[in-house]
């Protein structure tokens, strides 16, 4: 049989291709399908089965532009509520094609609808080789819990108990695992970067499938799970009737400087693609910074969200088209238009350009040893990165939270942003301009930087030591 996976690093996604004997299945397929098709028509296979191991929150699915453009039937479990045209499939239902079988597991727990997919090779042994687990099981981490408008986490937290200890882990050690995210991915909060492990690895190191009672499992699973954003409620609600063609969406319009202004007074948002150092040097006053490289997309829904009206500012069509395709992955379709002749045109109107300092972790530790209270440093990192390692004047303002937190900071002193490598961080400082800061900086290289020029750095254990 053939089989594989592929893997979107901005979405943290993995999504799979399974063929045999000229027909092919598609399971967990992200919004742009051309690569699924493509692959298939390479391979000689015909697409005939989309299977959606639930129904995701975190990005808009093709399953609906992929079946009408092969014909092909589509798969969710049987308590999804989806509206599409779809087959209902519960614990023991199977799809069989050439030699390959596919067996439904009804897995709740991330999802009330979750399943995952045992995958036999007939050709191999009649017994399944694999199990494509969804967000049900992740390398090194389960999926979050809180993610239901209908169930509390408690609820689904226990759920998901039993469908690890009755149905995945009573799998042989040497079934292969491949989940539906890697690290990086809102669906979990410590996702391993490897991209498959098996079960007898994952017995032995996840520390969710640690033998545990099931109060100990739902403390653990409830407690410290990262913020949820508002458009994964919205996203789940798009995959449930289906989106519509990527085709079918209209390009962004050229828009000149003037309309623009004009449309920003408005209530548009201009968001600015370009590189941290680009936008720094120079960019339209009150845009959001959301670099193309990273998690723009993610970032772009949890800090943008899908309705208010945006505007790009990018370097070329190229990025310009990769933008506006990677935002339709978490269904952020309402573009007005993008800046024609980008930056350069605008400043060329005689429009003002806003600025943003970019310091080096060298300028930051001398000014922090001049004048320790004369900067006010922001980390914008999340909790465990912190607890990892952190710098010892900094306060701790995770970005997806920045908005809220501001009441502490004063806008009379300088402010130096950083985080880990240096995106966020810039992002943060289009956020502190938006918010009125004036003086705001960004450290290039972020806390990586820091470490990696032997710089002091505090961590939270050392910080408690002593307190009862």
């Amino acid at each position: 049989m053939y089989f594989q996976q592929f893997y979107l690093g901005c979405l943290a996604h993995a999504s799979y291709l399974l063929g045999s004997d000229g027909v092919a299945v598609v399971v967990d397929p992200q919004r742009d399908v051309e690569i699924y098709l493509e692959d298939a028509q390479k391979q000689g296979l015909r697409i005939e089965h989309i299977v959606e191991t639930h129904l995701h929150a975190d990005f808009v699915s093709g399953h609906r532009e992929l079946a009408v453009r092969t014909g092909a039937r589509i798969y969710v479990g049987r308590n999804a509520g989806a509206r599409i045209a779809h087959v209902p499939v519960k614990d023991g239902d199977v799809i069989r094609f050439g030699r390959c079988e596919l067996r439904f597991l009804e897995t709740p727990g991330h999802s009330y609808d979750s399943i995952c997919i045992l995958v036999s090779d007939r050709e191999r042994s009649p017994d399944p080789w694999a199990v494509l687990t969804g967000d049900t099981l992740f390398i090194g981490e389960v999926g979050r819990p809180d993610l239901s408008p209908n169930h509390t986490a408690e609820e689904l937290a226990s759920m998901l108990y039993d469908s690890l200890h009755q149905k995945l882990l009573k799998l042989p050690d040497a079934v292969e695992v491949f989940p539906a995210h890697g690290a990086g991915s809102l669906c979990g909060r410590n996702i391993s970067p490897e991209r498959r492990s098996t079960i007898g690895k994952e017995r032995t190191f996840n520390y969710a499938l640690r033998p545990m009672s099931r109060e100990d499992f739902i403390r653990i699973m409830v407690g410290d799970l990262p913020e949820r954003p508002e458009y994964f409620f919205r996203d789940k609600e798009i995959n449930q009737a289906g989106a519509p063609a990527l085709a079918e969406l209209p390009p962004p319009a050229a828009l000149e400087p003037e309309e623009v202004a004009r449309r920003r007074a408005a209530g548009a948002v201009v968001l600015d693609t370009r590189p941290a150092a680009r936008f720094g040097a120079g960019h339209v006053p009150g845009s959001i910074h959301i670099a193309l490289s990273g998690q723009y997309a993610s970032w772009a829904g949890t800090l943008i969200g899908i309705g208010p009206p945006i505007i790009l500012v990018a370097d070329d069509a190229k990025t310009l088209e990769e933008s506006r395709v990677r935002l339709a992955r978490v269904g952020i379709e309402n573009l007005e238009g993008y800046l024609s002749g980008g930056v350069l045109a605008w400043e060329r109107a005689g429009m003002p350009l806003a600025e943003v300092p970019q310091i080096s972790v060298l300028q930051l530790y001398e000014q922090i040893c001049d004048q320790p209270a004369g900067v006010q440093l922001v980390d914008v990192r999340r909790p465990p990165e912190w607890s990892a390692g952190h710098i010892e004047h900094a306060r701790l303002k995770p970005l997806h939270k920045l908005r809220e937190d501001l009441k502490d900071l004063s806008l009379e002193k300088p402010v130096a942003v950083h985080c880990q490598g240096g995106l966020r961080s810039s992002t943060a400082t289009s956020l502190l301009k938006g918010a009125g800061f004036q003086q705001v900086m960004n450290v290039v290289g972020g806390f990586d930087a820091w470490r990696a020029h032997g710089l002091p750095c505090v961590k939270e254990e050392t910080a408690n030591a002593g307190v009862s």
